[in-house]
């Protein structure tokens, strides 16, 4: 209440100090008036161009285009692999593309008309195993590093190098057979 009494009190003692006089008539056209005889002129500050604004909305879109593109190709080219993950992942993954690259230089090099469908049969796993490894470093981009994605792509190297010691030894042994075979005519 005590608020109350103070509101009171401050609107009895300003109650003949308020402006409550209306104006005299015909005050809005002498104060108009003299605007108009007022010789000095209002510079505008800013040029307006209509052509600018559509020209903005077009220069903008163009620069979001750009950078949606880029962004999307950067998301295609981003996606993971063992030597992303860390320094020693970086050397497993050395050590399986060589040690893959080096099997495969030794495949290629056998040419024996005997073993050729061996031969076909392991690259045509090899494409596979190289496809399930292009997925799984998809997903080893969506998961964070995953380490259950990380250990099926150790698996998937493996996995290929096992098929080319698998097929490097059974060719060994058809050359071997090959050889006792032909040794066995020479000797007969």
């Amino acid at each position: 209440m005590k608020s109350e009494d103070h509101l009171d009190h401050l609107f009895k003692t300003l109650q003949n100090d308020f402006d409550v006089e209306t104006p005299n008539a015909h005050h809005e056209d002498r104060f108009l008036a003299k605007l108009k005889n007022n010789k000095t002129t209002v510079k505008p500050t800013k040029k307006t161009y209509p052509f600018l604004k559509p020209l903005l909305a077009v220069a903008a879109t163009v620069v979001l285009l750009i950078t949606l593109t880029f962004t999307i190709k950067t998301q295609k080219n981003n996606t993971a692999d063992l030597a992303s993950v860390s320094p020693e992942m970086a050397k497993t993954q050395s050590f399986f593309t060589a040690t893959i690259a080096q099997e495969l230089k030794q495949l290629k090099k056998e040419n024996a008309p005997e073993v050729q469908p061996l031969i076909q049969d392991a690259l045509k796993q090899l494409n596979v195993l190289e496809a399930n490894y292009e997925k799984l470093k998809l997903d080893l981009t969506k998961s964070g590093n995953d380490k259950r994605v990380i250990y099926a792509m150790i698996a998937n190297f493996q996995s290929r190098i096992e098929i080319l010691e698998s097929v490097m030894e059974t060719i060994d042994n058809v050359k071997q057979l090959k050889y006792i075979s032909h040794e066995n005519k020479n000797i007969i």
